[in-house]
C-alpha cells in the first residue's frame, strides 16, 4: 500500500522546465536567426544611411559598389564604339596643275545622209529606226571613203559614232551584190570585237540596219554560249558574222561548215582593246585562214586609240589604207597612205597621237582620297548621287572582279536594304531604292547578258564593274563614271570616261586617287587630259 502512493505522487509531480541559454553578461538570451534575406540587406543600408539608431552589436552592411576601371560591367553602361577613321591620316598634297588645252573634235556636222548614196530603205531605216538625221564627223569622213571600197585604219574619240562609220557601207555593200545573197552563202563580212557586251550591241545594230533587207542575216558567235547551237546557226548561214576572236577560233579549229570562201569585208573593232587583252595570237589565226581561202578584201580597223600594236596590226592586215584621224588637225584631210605614208603611221604620227581627245561637253573631277577614308567616301557619294538628288545612272569601275564582288554585297546590303530583298524592291520601283548591278568576266554569260540588257533600258542605277564594260559599249543617259582605281594608262582612262557624254550629250567623271598617287593627275596632263 506504502509503495503504491509512493508511485502516484511520482506521477502527479509537475514537469521540470527546460534549461535555458544564459548569456555570459547576463543579457537576455538571443533567438535563432533565420537566413538573412535581401530585404533585410535592403533595410539595414536604408538605416545606415539616415544615421537610425540601432544596436551597437549589428552593423550594417554597407552599400555594394560597381568595380571601377577598365573591368566593369557592359551592363553598368552603353557600349559606345570609337574609331580612328577620320584621325592619324597622311595629308593629302596639293595638286598644281597647268592648264591644259584640251584636244577637241568636232562630233556633229550638218550634213545629211540624204548627200551619200545610199539605197532608200536604208536612208529611212537611218531616219526612223535609229532616228538619226545628221552625220556625225567621223561618219562623213568614212562612209564615202569605204563606200569606194579603200581600206581604212579609223581613229575617233568614244562615243562618235564609229559603228554606224562602217555599218552602213556594209550594208550599202551588201544589199547590192548580184545575184543576191543567200544565206547559205556563208560570211560576206566579219566583224571582230574584243567583248561580248560589244559583240551584242553591235550585233543589235546590224539587226536595225538589216530591216529592209531580210535576206542578209547577221549572226553572233561569242565565249559563254553553247557551242552546239552555234554550229547549227552556221551550218544554216551567216552573212553577217560578229565574233569575239578567241570562239571564232574555237570554230575555225573545230567546226567544219564554218569557211571564208565568199568573205569580202574584214572590220577590227576596238583593235587596240583587243590586242590588250592578249588576241593578238588569235588574230594571226583569223588572218591565216582568210587568206588561206581569198586574199582580196576590203579592211578596216577602228579604235578611239592607236598604239603601236594597232600599228603592227595595221601593217600585216590593211593594203593601203586611208587614214582618218577626227582629231589631229594636219590628218584631217583623208591622205592615202602609200610606202611613206606608212612609215608615218608607224612611227611620228601615233606618238602625236597621244594627246587624247575627250568629249566636249564632260567635266572631269578628281578626289584625293587616304585609304582608310575611299570606302565611306564613296558610299556618301553614291548616296548623294543616286539618293537624294536622284535621275542619276552611275558607272564605278574597279580594277578587278573580286574588288566588284565585295563591293557590290557590301553596298548592296548597308545602303540599300541587303542581298534578300534586293529582288522585291526592285520589282517595286521604289524612288529612294538604290538600284545596283555588277558585271564583270567572271559572271556567267546569260547574267551578263542580263545585266547588260537591264542597264541599258534603266533611267536610273549603279552598275559596278571591271573593264569589260569600258569598251565600245553605248549605254544611254549615263551621268557619271566614277574610276575607283585608277586605270593602268591614260587610253584607258579616255576609254572609261568615254561611257558618258557620248554624241554630244552631257557628262561628268570622278576619279579616286590616294595621296601616292597624286602624280597620276600630272601623267593625264601630259597627254592633254
Amino acid at each position: 500500500m506504502h509503495s503504491l502512493l509512493s508511485v502516484l505522487l511520482i506521477l502527479k509531480q509537475p514537469k521540470a522546465p527546460k534549461r535555458k541559454l544564459q548569456s555570459p553578461h547576463g543579457n537576455p538570451p538571443l533567438k535563432r536567426r533565420c537566413k538573412p534575406s535581401i530585404s533585410s540587406f535592403k533595410k539595414c543600408a536604408t538605416e545606415a544611411d539616415t544615421g537610425g539608431k540601432g544596436n551597437s552589436s549589428k552593423k550594417p552592411l554597407p552599400k555594394k559598389k560597381l568595380p571601377d576601371g577598365p573591368k566593369e560591367s557592359l551592363k553598368s553602361r552603353p557600349f559606345i564604339k570609337t574609331s580612328s577613321l577620320f584621325k592619324n591620316n597622311p595629308d593629302v598634297p596639293e595638286i598644281h596643275r597647268k592648264a591644259v588645252q584640251q584636244v577637241q573634235e568636232d562630233v556633229f556636222t550638218s550634213d545629211s545622209f540624204d548627200e551619200l548614196d545610199l539605197h532608200p530603205h536604208l536612208i529611212s531605216t537611218i531616219t526612223t529606226v535609229l532616228k538619226i538625221c545628221s552625220m556625225t564627223s567621223v561618219q562623213k569622213q568614212t562612209i564615202p571613203v569605204l563606200m569606194q571600197g579603200k581600206d581604212a585604219l579609223v581613229r575617233s574619240q568614244t562615243g562618235s559614232g564609229k559603228t554606224l562609220a562602217y555599218g552602213i557601207p556594209l550594208v550599202q555593200s551588201l544589199q547590192g551584190v548580184k545575184p543576191k545573197i543567200q544565206r547559205s552563202d556563208g560570211p560576206y563580212a566579219l566583224v571582230l570585237v574584243p567583248t561580248r557586251e560589244l559583240a551584242l550591241q553591235s550585233f543589235e545594230t546590224m539587226q536595225k540596219l538589216l530591216k529592209p533587207f531580210t535576206w542578209i542575216v547577221p549572226g553572233v558567235l561569242m565565249g559563254g554560249e553553247k557551242r552546239k547551237s552555234e554550229k547549227a546557226r552556221l551550218r544554216k548561214g551567216i552573212n553577217i558574222l560578229i565574233s569575239t576572236p578567241g570562239r571564232l577560233v574555237d570554230h575555225i579549229k573545230s567546226t567544219e561548215c564554218i569557211h571564208f570562201r565568199r568573205t569580202e569585208w574584214l572590220i577590227i573593232d576596238e583593235a587596240d582593246r583587243i590586242l590588250d587583252l592578249g588576241f593578238e595570237k588569235d588574230i594571226a589565226v583569223i588572218l591565216n585562214a582568210l587568206n588561206a581561202e581569198r586574199e582580196t578584201r576590203q579592211n578596216v580597223l577602228l579604235s578611239a586609240t592607236l598604239t603601236e600594236g594597232v600599228t603592227r596590226l595595221a601593217d600585216i592586215s590593211l593594203n593601203d589604207p586611208v587614214s582618218i584621224s577626227i582629231a589631229d588637225k594636219i590628218q584631217d584631210r583623208l591622205k592615202p597612205a602609200s610606202q611613206e605614208g606608212k612609215e608615218a603611221i608607224s612611227s611620228s604620227t601615233f606618238m602625236d597621237q597621244e594627246n587624247f581627245a575627250v568629249p566636249e561637253k564632260l567635266k572631269q573631277y578628281f578626289l584625293m582620297v587616304p585609304s582608310k577614308l575611299r570606302l565611306v567616301t564613296l558610299a556618301a557619294f553614291i548616296l548623294e548621287k543616286c539618293k537624294f538628288e536622284k535621275r542619276n545612272k552611275v558607272i564605278i569601275f574597279f580594277s578587278s572582279c573580286e574588288q566588284v564582288e565585295f563591293h557590290y554585297k557590301l553596298l548592296l546590303t548597308v545602303l540599300s536594304g541587303g542581298l534578300e530583298s534586293e529582288p522585291h524592291e526592285r520589282s517595286s520601283g521604289s524612288s529612294t531604292h538604290l538600284h545596283f548591278l555588277r558585271l564583270h568576266g567572271s559572271m556567267e554569260q546569260e547574267e551578263r547578258t542580263e545585266v547588260f540588257q537591264e542597264f541599258l533600258k534603266s533611267k536610273t542605277g549603279i552598275l559596278l564593274c571591271t573593264d569589260v564594260a569600258a569598251r565600245g559599249l553605248d549605254l544611254p543617259q549615263v551621268t557619271w563614271i566614277v574610276q575607283y582605281n585608277a586605270p593602268a594608262s591614260p587610253a584607258e582612262y579616255i576609254h572609261r570616261i568615254g561611257r558618258t557624254a557620248r554624241i554630244g550629250c552631257h557628262g561628268n567623271s570622278l576619279l579616286v586617287l590616294a595621296p601616292s598617287e597624286a602624280e597620276y593627275v600630272s601623267l593625264l596632263a601630259s597627254h592633254k587630259i
